[in-house]
């Protein structure tokens, strides 16, 4: 028998619909195989769904299961294709009923012993999720806060025996409370700063104008000091704003669950022995880096001169048009990148490295 249920994968910030297919045939010798282009994490799926199944008392199939998440073409990365791909078996099985399991999407690590853990990328998969025209989804209890600003109602589910028995009508959802206010500690106040007329006034300026800044100086005048207390000054962010921050900080899994929207301009300060994946984004799975986590926010490039020039010269491009395009044999992903850009730099430098004054 034949059973789907829908979850999204992420290209960068864009949500990819896929279906989950779980074919059970009780004939042949047993296995279960999962295919469609997983990665090592996806793959192992077949370990925990088999261990939750089980330690939710239902029945795992004893026959041959196939799972195949379709387009085969899509790379899938990440543990979050647990629970549509045990619900699509349950399904197949005859566990719960597929007509049900078709009108919401799914998303969700299974442990071991069939509790749901958060995974990154929530918000991006309830916008999915809710283009499709799907309103519900299923997702952890720490996600539900998240998948609720996509617009979409979460059902949140601790375990994988509470998701069954909503689908089978026999349970209700908890109900979603507002995200209580988070107290956070306030930022570094520019009231700190004692004298420093002019580098007050020009951080004033940088924070009424969106403008970026070079601090200059002798070591010990407080060039990092100033710098810190710039985002104390900056407004905080719009709606509009705010939910765009999100969605880049939930792909990259640095949402709270207390509190997951960010509402306050992001602060970044990567340390000089980053690498250029590491501050403009990429990597294997093409995740954002620095210059996105800042966005909206200020990057701090502390001891700019100690920095590796390709890192660098890749901010080139977000400085210029606040995108950042990472185009790889596996795919091409645009993260938006409109960052205030603050640096400090030791005139010294120069004077050790006279090569470096050209």
């Amino acid at each position: 028998m034949l059973a789907r249920a829908v979850t999204h994968a992420l290209v960068g910030l864009e949500p990819r619909r896929v279906e989950v297919e779980a074919d059970v045939n009780d004939t042949g010798m047993p296995s279960f195989v999962i295919v469609g282009l997983p990665d090592r994490a996806c793959g192992e799926a077949r370990q925990r769904v088999r261990s939750g199944i089980h330690s939710a008392e239902l029945r795992f199939p004893r026959g041959r299961v196939t799972v195949n998440l379709a387009p085969a073409g899509l790379r899938k990365e990440g543990s979050g294709y647990d629970l549509p791909i045990a619900l699509a078996i349950l399904a197949a099985s005859g566990q719960i009923g597929r007509d049900e399991l078709d009108r919401h999407a799914a998303v969700g690590e299974l442990a071991l012993d069939g509790r749901l853990r958060r995974v990154g990328g929530v918000l991006a998969v309830a916008e999915g999720a809710r283009r499709l025209g799907l309103e519900r989804l299923l997702c952890p209890p720490e996600s539900a806060g998240e998948a609720a600003l996509a617009g979409v109602e979460p059902v949140p589910v601790r375990h994988l025996a509470d998701a069954v028995a909503y689908l089978r009508g026999e349970l209700e959802p908890d109900e979603i409370l507002p995200p209580r206010p988070l107290a956070l500690p306030p930022p570094p106040d520019l009231a700190d700063v004692r004298g420093q007329e002019r580098a007050r006034r020009a951080l004033e300026l940088a924070a009424a104008g969106g403008h970026n800044l070079l601090l200059a100086g002798p070591p010990g005048t407080g060039k990092t000091m100033l710098a810190r207390r710039l985002p104390g000054i900056l407004p905080p962010l719009d709606p509009e704003a705010a939910l765009e921050v999100t969605r880049i900080h939930s792909v990259a899994g640095l949402l709270p669950a207390e509190h997951p929207l960010v509402e306050a301009p992001p602060f970044r300060a990567p340390h000089h022995s980053a690498s250029m994946a590491a501050i403009v984004g990429g990597g294997p799975g093409i995740r954002p880096g620095e210059a996105s986590l800042a966005h909206r926010g200020v990057l701090l490039l502390d001891e700019l001169a100690e920095f590796a020039r390709p890192a660098l010269e890749a901010l080139r491009q977000p400085l210029e048009d606040g995108l950042v395009c990472i185009a790889r044999a596996a795919g091409r992903a645009v993260f938006p990148a409109r960052f205030q850009l603050v640096a400090t730099i030791n005139l010294s430098v120069f004077r050790r490295h006279p090569s470096r004054k050209r």
